[in-house]
């Protein structure tokens, strides 16, 4: 009989169905997924060896768990991910507001019709995207808003005294009966609120109101908490992270390629609305880059952390600049260029919080130099190390570079008001960049140029050359012209 033909209790125990926990309903299911080498948290990149199995063991264990980490960890995600672990549908008690099972009712409402009905007991299903509840923990909420209170209209309709159970007005938990259910940011939860969730935990009951009724909720608590909330905001009072089985803590990517997966995951429409910007793959490394110079800057509070959304957004800014600065040029196609990063700094700002030093510099000069920093990282990857004092005799890849830098007496520009063409027979007038490329480098030709800005961009960075912003572009000029013009 299918699912949707059983529409009574009486057919629901001649079909031979069997009550399970929600903990043991998820049990089943993740044993089941392992067996047939199934992945269970799909889209989830860098956690493979090291979060997901803590949490696939923390379910098998039927622990309520609190996934600690900071921001942009993917916390939330691998809550809600959970979902797919539950059976696709549930028999519940038909009108029941804490989603009652046929065979263990709890509810006054649903003890009462099942005396009444016996095997006639009307039930209906509840599919498994219902069976999520999320709340963010903020100081205001209250004991009724997550476990109930006495409702007085409810009363005044029903002809009710408080006296009677029936006044109840059953809050977020209660309502997310046989359901995972997740509050966000748990620290921020005041301390007596926390409180009240020791017997959902421990007993698995509620209480409201002193009414003497006992509840017992069948209820997947996850829990997300930041490390820093614990000493800035709030913190978890200890009897609670008492009750809790598994705490799980969570990272931020630990590669490039790892943190590449996940911004290219993420960024997919973007990429596909803007088919006409190409994206060379150095570009993409240094973009990554930006998150891990941030997360080692002494500018930036290590303690709040750089959330991977900081790459995400960050790209989505590039794409939109280079189309942008195409639509202007005329250009029906176009590829990044680094100048183009500029773009990225709204991006960066709004992700980032600042130690004392950092305000100091300013948030502005605190992203461009992320951006910078981050070049001279990627740089080094493929060119030799640039360095301030040549040995006496030593070859200096660099030379020829710097020398004909200091023949253009009026610098060196480019500019975003050039289009693509223009561009390229810009740098293409620089000889040297090409030898460059030739000696160290093995690269298509639409990365070709990318990778030549990326060489001026970082002997700016090692002193061997300076650079201008104007209003429309830079200009690169050798260091000492630079110093003569400037004085």
């Amino acid at each position: 009989m299918e699912t949707k033909d059983i529409t009574t209790f009486g057919q629901l125990k001649d079909a031979g169905y069997r009550y399970k926990s929600i903990k043991e309903e998820l049990r089943q299911n993740l044993l089941q997924k392992l067996l047939q080498k199934e992945e269970v948290f799909k889209g989830i990149h860098g956690y493979e060896y090291t979060v997901i199995p803590e949490l696939e063991r923390a379910i098998l264990s039927k622990h309520n768990i609190n996934l600690l980490g900071l921001r942009g960890q993917a916390k939330t995600r691998l809550a809600r991910q959970m979902v797919s672990l539950l059976d696709e549908y549930i028999p519940v008690i038909e009108g029941s507001e804490i989603n009652d099972d046929p065979f263990k009712p709890i509810s006054r409402y649903a003890k009462e019709l099942s005396a009444k009905k016996g095997d006639n007991t009307p039930i209906s299903w509840l599919h498994r995207e219902a069976r999520f509840a999320e709340k963010l923990a903020t100081p205001d909420v209250t004991v009724a808003d997550i476990i109930g209170d006495v409702d007085p209209i409810k009363a005044a309709n029903l002809k009710l005294t408080y006296a009677d159970d029936r006044v109840i007005h059953f809050g977020m938990i209660p309502r997310a009966n046989r359901c995972i259910f997740v509050i966000n940011e748990l620290p921020d939860l005041q301390a007596r609120i926390q409180v009240a969730l020791f017997n959902i935990l421990q007993e698995g009951d509620i209480q409201i109101r002193g009414f003497k009724l006992r509840l017992p909720m069948d209820i997947q608590f996850v829990f997300t908490a930041n490390p820093e909330d614990y000493t800035n905001r709030g913190s978890i009072v200890t009897p609670l992270k008492d009750r809790i089985g598994s705490q799980i803590l969570t990272h931020y990517p630990e590669s490039l390629e790892i943190a590449r997966k996940i911004t290219a995951q993420e960024t997919a429409a973007a990429q596909a609305n803007t088919p006409n910007v190409y994206v060379p793959e150095l570009a993409k490394d240094i973009l990554e880059q930006i998150s891990f110079e941030a997360r080692e800057s002494e500018f930036i509070d290590s303690k709040s952390g750089v959330s991977a959304r900081l790459s995400i957004t960050a790209f989505e800014n590039l794409l939109s600049t280079a189309e942008r600065r195409a639509l202007i040029n005329g250009d029906e196609k176009t590829t990044v260029r680094l100048s183009d990063f500029m773009g990225v700094i709204p991006a960066i700002t709004g992700k980032v919080e600042l130690v004392y030093e950092g305000e100091q510099e300013g948030v502005n000069e605190v992203a461009k130099q992320l951006i910078a920093d981050a070049v001279k990282t990627e740089f080094l990857m493929y060119f030799p190390k640039i360095e301030k004092l040549q040995k006496e005799g030593a070859p200096d890849p660099y030379s020829d570079l710097v020398a004909w830098f200091f023949e253009q007496t009026g610098g060196f520009e480019l500019l975003d008001t050039f289009n693509d063409t223009t561009f390229q027979l810009q740098l293409d007038r620089i000889e040297p960049l090409d030898e460059l490329l030739d000696t160290y480098v093995e690269t298509s030709i639409e990365d070709r140029n990318f990778y030549k800005e990326v060489i001026l961009w970082a002997l700016v960075e090692f002193k061997k050359l300076s650079k201008y912003n104007l209003s429309d572009g830079l200009r690169f000029k050798d260091v000492y012209g630079g110093y003569i013009s400037g004085l």
